[in-house]
C-alpha cells in the first residue's frame, strides 16, 4: 500500500471513531454517568460525561459507518483504494470504544487532580483512538489484523492528534466547547 491509500485507509477506517465525540458535545447536557457521586474527593467523571451524549456518540459513529460501508466499494473503486467496510460487531466497537476510551480519560483526570476541560497533553489526543481500536480488535481480530496493519496505526498515531486539535479549535470558534482541546 502507498503512502496516499495508507492516509486514505486510516482515515476511513476511524471515521467511526473520529466523530461520536464531537456528535456527544452538539447534545451535551443531561445526567452525567457518574450521578454526582464522588470518589474521595473528586468527581468520579463529572459533568462532561452525560447518558445523552454517550448514547448519542455511539449511535452516530454506528450510524456513520453503516454509511461508509454502503459506498465503500463505489468510493474505493473511483479513487483507485480498497476500503473497508464495518462489520455491526465492529461499528459499535470504533464507536463506543471512542466514547469509553475518552470516559477513561475523563477518570484518569480527576484523579490525578484535574479539573473538567483542564488539558492532559497525549492523553486528550488519544484516549477514544486506544478505546476504539482496543473495542474493535475484540469485536472482530481478522478484520482488525486486515484494515489496521502497521503502517495504517502508525498514520493513525500521526494524524489523530492533528484532527483532534483542529476540530476541538473549531469546536471552541463555534462556542460547542469551552477550551480548545
Amino acid at each position: 500500500m502507498d503512502v496516499v491509500s495508507t492516509l486514505v485507509v486510516a482515515f476511513w477506517a476511524m471515521l467511526p471513531a473520529y466523530v461520536p465525540n464531537n456528535a456527544a458535545v452538539l447534545v451535551g447536557g443531561g445526567r452525567p454517568i457518574d450521578g454526582g457521586r464522588n470518589l474521595g474527593e473528586r468527581r468520579i467523571l463529572g459533568d462532561g460525561k452525560t447518558w445523552r451524549g454517550t448514547i448519542f456518540g455511539t449511535l452516530t459513529g454506528v450510524a456513520l459507518a453503516l454509511l461508509l460501508s454502503e459506498v465503500a466499494a463505489p468510493v474505493g473503486e473511483a479513487a483507485g483504494i480498497p476500503l473497508p467496510t464495518f462489520p455491526l460487531p465492529v461499528a459499535f466497537g470504533l464507536a463506543f470504544g471512542a466514547m469509553l476510551g475518552d470516559i477513561s480519560a475523563s477518570f484518569l483526570k480527576r484523579r490525578t487532580g484535574r479539573d473538567r476541560g483542564a488539558a492532559f497533553p497525549g492523553l486528550d489526543q488519544l484516549d477514544f483512538v486506544v478505546g476504539a481500536l482496543a473495542l474493535a480488535a475484540i469485536a472482530d481480530p481478522a478484520w482488525f489484523g486486515e484494515w489496521f496493519t502497521l503502517p495504517v496505526l502508525a498514520v493513525v498515531v500521526v494524524l489523530t492528534p492533528l484532527l483532534h486539535i483542529g476540530t476541538n479549535g473549531v469546536a471552541y470558534v463555534l462556542d460547542l466547547k469551552e477550551e480548545p482541546w
